[in-house]
């Protein structure tokens, strides 16, 4: 149930970040896909290292969501720098 979570929570937060960044935005697809591999990652990660109960839905969610965003700011950071080559 965690790691179900974390995908859903990653899928949102890929999408928030894209909407914020306009720049990195790579469309709802791309933003739900680096979210949803974010969120796997993120929420496994973040929870370890800042020892937040894996058990906990806000842990999740919010670690979940973070991981998102960063693996889509990345995503779109490095698109733009191909594309500028």
């Amino acid at each position: 149930m965690e790691l179900l979570v974390s995908l859903i929570s990653g899928a949102v937060g890929g999408n928030i970040a894209g909407g914020l960044f306009k720049n990195l935005n790579q469309g709802i697809p791309i933003n739900s896909l680096a979210g949803i591999i974010g969120g796997g990652v993120g929420g496994t990660v973040l929870t370890q290292l800042l020892n937040v109960d894996a058990s906990s839905l806000a842990g999740q969610v919010g670690a979940g969501g973070v991981g998102g965003g960063i693996v889509l700011l990345a995503v779109g950071a490095l698109k733009n720098m191909m594309s500028n080559s």
